[in-house]
This record gives C-alpha cells, sequence and structure tokens, in this order.
C-alpha cells in the first residue's frame, strides 16, 4: 500500500498581490513559511520515505521547511511545476487587457474551454500530470511519500484520483497554501472509490489546513 500525501506550497507574495505566477517565481511571506513548518511538524509521526517536489523555488523551499532536520531526499521534477502561463505570468488583475477578459473567464469558469494563447491549456498539463504520477506510484510501493506542486497542480492530481472531468476542475474544496490531501494508492484493484488505469486511488482528505494558525 502507498500513503500519497501531496500539498500545495506556502503562500506567497504574488499570492498576497493577486498576480499570476505559472512558472515564475515569488518568496513565501511569513505566513508561508510558518504554515510550512507547522505541516511538517503535522507530518513528524509519518515515515516518509521521498519528498517530490516541482522545481519551482517557492515548492522547493516549502519541501525543505516540511522536511526540517529529518534525513528525507527531495527530488525536484519540472513537470511537478504549475501550469505554463506564459505572458499572464507576473500580472495582477488590473494589468489584465481587454484581449484577455475571455481568457480569464474560461480559465477561472470553463477550464475545459481555455485555449492558452500562450503556455499550456489545462488537458496538457493533466497528460504531463498523468505521466509523472504514473512514474511515482511505479517507483514506490508499500511506503508513504510527500508531493509538493501546485494549486492547479494539486486539483488535477485530485480530479484524476476522484475520476473527475477538467470542466469541474475549480469544485470545492479550495487549495490553500500548505492545505494537505492524502491518498490511498493500492496497485491491485480493491478499492472502489476511484480508478485511474494501472492503479486504485482511495481519497482520505482534501485541502485540509487544520496544522494551519489563523
Amino acid at each position: 500500500m502507498l500513503n500519497l500525501y501531496i500539498t500545495r506550497h506556502g503562500e506567497t507574495e504574488w499570492n498576497v498581490e493577486g498576480r499570476m505566477q505559472g512558472w515564475k517565481n515569488s518568496g513565501l511571506t511569513l505566513k508561508g513559511i510558518e504554515n510550512a513548518k507547522a505541516l511538517g511538524k503535522r507530518l513528524e509521526s509519518v515515515d516518509i520515505r521521498v519528498i517530490y517536489s516541482s522545481s519551482s523555488q517557492r515548492a522547493v523551499h516549502t519541501a525543505e521547511l516540511i522536511r526540517g532536520n529529518r534525513k528525507i531526499d527531495i527530488i525536484t521534477d519540472d513537470n511537478l511545476r504549475e501550469i505554463n502561463l506564459g505572458e499572464w505570468e507576473g500580472k495582477a488583475k488590473d494589468e489584465f487587457g481587454e484581449s484577455d477578459k475571455a481568457g480569464l473567464e474560461a480559465f477561472w469558469n470553463r477550464p475545459h474551454q481555455y485555449k492558452a494563447v500562450t503556455g499550456e491549456d489545462f488537458f496538457q498539463v493533466r497528460e504531463r500530470i498523468e505521466a509523472v504520477l504514473d512514474r511515482i506510484i511505479s517507483e514506490n510501493r508499500d511506503c508513504s511519500i510527500l508531493i509538493v506542486t501546485h494549486a492547479i497542480i494539486v486539483k488535477t492530481i485530485m480530479s484524476i484520483f476522484k475520476g473527475i472531468p477538467i470542466e469541474d476542475l475549480w469544485k470545492q474544496p479550495f487549495i490553500h497554501g500548505t492545505s494537505l490531501c492524502a491518498v490511498e494508492i493500492d496497485n491491485a484493484p480493491r478499492h472502489r472509490e476511484a480508478q485511474t488505469g494501472k492503479f486504485t486511488a482511495k481519497v482520505l482528505m482534501e485541502g485540509d489546513m487544520s496544522h494551519a494558525a489563523g
């Protein structure tokens, strides 16, 4: 049995400013740092074999804070990065022009119809996440692992495990910084909660923030 824990990086400066991040980066806020440390404390009793992290610095920093002083390898993977937002990256809401409005409306309300002018669409993201999940699951058996990634990637991972389509990607719960998801993976198809090809998945927790202050 594989116990898979999944979290989003801690709150960043651009999160607070309402800027689109994508593949660009901004540093963790004090709240982001403290919540990452709190998640690390929450997971102290879990014997985590390895941490897989997006290669974006905000995710790597979060992974390091969660790990603390424990001797756990952190493996970075470009395929765990956030959706590539192209020319939107770094922009705040008031910096989008009229030409962006239709794209933004689709992005937030009809993700299955969002067409990226530059960057990725949600189908391309799902394709790379399905591939990296399949690899991670095939590399790990009978242990606990942690994935540190981004909001859309967490939503995509959970949509795969729950067997829901891209058009329903934004359904609750909201994925806050350092919120925790937990999934039990069994390569032998005994669980009926969700089935994704070579493995089955039982969702135990999604978007939980009980470790965070305030």
